[in-house]
């Protein structure tokens, strides 16, 4: 059962409980309305009270059921909520710790609402591409007036129960509870003096019969569409949280509770809400290990060592400073340390100028960290983190020193981003205590971490690695050994189609300027100028020695000779000015392609931006149906998180296979047979993946790997 019935005297108490987060599965939904009977039909109960198990009241809709038809059999969450309101007796809800969703929603059918101090309210369907669907853009402003509502409805953010407690006039919360232990006796009390006070027959009050009007409503709407179209372009769902808060204060209940309805049922079948449902469950599917039981035991990592304080060393070292464990940086020499520790405080020290860090959370972070240049000093870490340069033979001094002087049962990771964690595990005389933690710059910021499981890579490092990942608030994403993993391998091919561009007729700034209209944070030219052209130039030119036989356009070299590597030296694809990131298109560079495209006796022909935005996404579609193949990556759905937490892919196509799945795996593989007819392009990459091509002839796609 996943809603309990008890009857404490005279009142009933239906307790949800559907772990983690008492979703409101069918099964749930059929408990509570059957409690409601139970009570209806029990003559000694005098009053209800519903209220949640575990961790939270509820945390809304059942995600298991998501896509499903036991997401919509009767009853369905209305048909709940109006069963509630129509109990002759007395319902409270006691909410605690989480009230989102369909649970906020439930509890304003409530006819009485009691909080714990500390509860996260919120309606956070925003972030789904949904508006709620239960009535909260028809309650919630009665209940806690429209601005209030609409700022929590379009924003999706949770607000702690004790601030909406101190809204004038509220009417969400009859009572505050003393604290989240005191709760249930509180709202057993309430339940028992509010069923006194409606013993005579008196009307018990309801949401939907408060007043909802703003004083300048036409005004404030029409502000309130001004700013929500800035700040959501590609999203219609907060503007279609306005059009429904709005209804609120213009019709009667039911009929908005229809308008509402109606602006559910469309989303639902929107492009971009199928990509963010999509990267909701993806997500959380990422954490998931096929092998790896949930009760596999763990290593404990209280102490965490970093080797190098460069760029990645030093925003490695933020995240664990961030959780409070204890981090040491190891450097070759003091004044690299001294200028990485600087580095750190001053990120740190920005936050706290921008107000979203105080100065004794810096200092405490601050606190947990120490410096050396002796590795005796970092033998007792429980995880030491190599952050030093990408080359395999430093890796080796390294992990052949870490052998050595760590304790035995230490996690030794590599933040290698291309290289072989096997070979580097091999370097040591444990194998199965190595693994790679792939993190993205800036690594304090970005959210995607890329755990690479070496062959030997124990199942109990990989369970350790993937909690530790939660716990500095990581997206992690495992992924297996190939040059490259998941992320970079995939990367290749788009830079890669992005040169052929150039040598056809493109200039970087048309390429960018086309798949930033897709939806790109930012194109491959801007992109090779932040990273460093120099960066991807190395990585040429091992694959010239590695793969002759892969076909390369030469401009990106050509523009590296030139010692044009990108921002950090203020020239690369772009010209760019000292404190400012516009990238300025620069005459030089064009006419460089211009004179290599003579030189190859290419003659430029004009090309769409259809064209340069196909080509771009659907090689990054075919080398990942390649590397599922292979085995690299557990499930489409983990290439989709790589892509939108680590490469800036636009959110609301979903990833670049679940965009694949939205265009239809038949006509992506047609224009895929089209670009291999391109002399200049290369014929050979774009031969189908096996997987993707049987995928076609099933009539299946990627969706159904997941």
């Amino acid at each position: 059962m996943t809603a309990q019935y008890q009857v404490h005297g005279d009142v009933a108490v239906i307790t949800l409980d559907n772990p983690p987060v008492n979703g409101l599965g069918l099964a749930t939904r059929q408990g509570i309305t059957d409690g409601l009977a139970r009570a209806e039909a029990d003559a000694a109960v005098k009053a209800v009270v519903i209220t949640g198990a575990g961790k939270a009241f509820s945390g809304g809709a059942d995600i298991r059921e998501f896509g499903t038809p036991k997401a919509l059999a009767e009853p369905n969450l209305l048909s709940v909520i109006l069963a509630v309101e129509a109990s002759r007796k007395p319902v409270v809800a006691a909410l605690h710790s989480v009230a989102m969703g369909g649970g906020l929603e439930l509890a304003l059918g409530a006819h009485y609402r009691i909080a714990a101090p500390g509860c996260n309210v919120a309606l956070p369907e925003v972030k789904l591409g949904l508006i709620p669907g239960a009535g909260g853009t028809q309650r919630l402003p009665r209940a806690v007036g429209v601005e209030v509502a609409l700022n929590m409805i379009v924003s999706g953010e949770p607000v702690k129960s004790e601030m909406l407690a101190q809204i004038p006039g509220q009417k969400l919360f009859d009572k505050l509870a003393a604290s989240a232990e005191s709760l249930m006796d509180e709202a057993l009390a309430l339940a028992r003096d509010v069923a006194a006070r409606h013993a005579d027959g008196s009307p018990l009050p309801l949401v939907r019969n408060l007043p909802c009007k703003h004083k300048d409503g036409d005004a404030y709407f029409q502000f309130a569409r001004n700013m929500v179209k800035g700040m959501a372009k590609n999203f219609p769902a907060p503007g279609k949280c306005v059009d429904a808060v709005e209804a609120a204060t213009q019709k009667k209940f039911n009929d908005g509770m229809a308008f509402e309805r109606e602006i559910f049922i469309n989303l639902m079948w929107t492009p971009e809400c199928r990509a963010l449902r999509h990267l909701f469950t993806a997500e959380r599917a990422a954490s998931k290990i096929p092998d790896v039981a949930e009760d596999t035991p763990q290593r404990k990592i209280q102490k965490v060592a970093v080797i190098g304080a460069g760029t990645m060393g030093g925003g490695i070292s933020m995240n664990f400073l961030n959780a409070g464990i204890p981090v040491t940086i190891l450097e070759m020499k003091q004044e690299a340390l001294d200028r990485g520790v600087g580095v750190m405080r001053g990120n740190y020290e920005a936050q706290v100028k921008k107000g979203k860090l105080k100065q004794d959370k810096l200092d405490a972070r601050m606190a947990l960290l120490s410096t050396t240049v002796n590795y005796d000093d970092i033998k007792d870490a429980d995880l030491v983190i190599e952050a030093v340069f990408e080359d395999m033979g430093v890796k080796e001094a390294v992990f052949k020193k870490l052998d050595e002087v760590m304790k035995p049962g230490a996690i030794l990771a590599s933040n290698t981003s291309t290289l072989d964690v096997d070979q580097i595990a091999a370097f040591t005389q444990r194998p199965q205590d190595v693994v790679g933690l792939h993190f993205f710059s800036p690594a304090n910021v970005m959210k995607l971490l890329e755990v690479v499981r070496g062959e030997k890579t124990s199942k109990d490092v990989m369970a350790t690695v993937m909690t530790v990942a939660k716990k500095i608030k990581k997206t992690a994403v495992v992924s297996g050994v190939c040059d490259g993993f998941i992320g970079n391998r995939m990367i290749e091919q788009y830079g890669r189609q992005g040169g052929f561009l150039l040598d056809e007729g493109c200039t970087p700034a048309q390429v960018d300027r086309a798949i930033e209209r897709f939806g790109f944070a930012m194109g491959p030219f801007r992109m090779g100028d932040l990273a460093g052209n120099d960066i991807g130039w190395a990585i040429r030119k091992r694959r010239y020695v590695e793969k002759p036989d892969m076909k390369y356009s030469k401009t990106a070299d050509l523009l590296c000779e030139k010692g044009r590597f990108g921002q950090k030296v203020g020239k690369g694809w772009y010209d760019y000015v000292p404190g400012k990131r516009d990238a300025i298109p620069n005459a030089e560079v064009e006419q460089m392609i211009v004179e290599h495209r003579k030189a190859q006796g290419i003659t430029p022909r004009k090309i769409s931006d259809e064209e340069i935005v196909q080509r771009l996404v659907f090689s990054l579609v075919n080398e990942a149906a390649h590397i599922l193949e292979e085995g690299i990556a557990n499930k489409a759905s983990d290439i989709d998180v790589v892509y939108i937490f680590g490469y800036g892919f636009p959110v609301h196509r979903g990833g670049p296979l679940k965009y694949a799945d939205e265009v239809g795996l038949f006509n992506v593989v047609q224009a895929m047979k089209r670009f291999q007819q391109n002399p200049l392009d290369d014929a050979k990459f774009w031969e189908p993946a096996p997987l993707l091509a049987r995928l076609v002839a099933d009539g299946k796609n990627f969706n159904g790997m997941n």
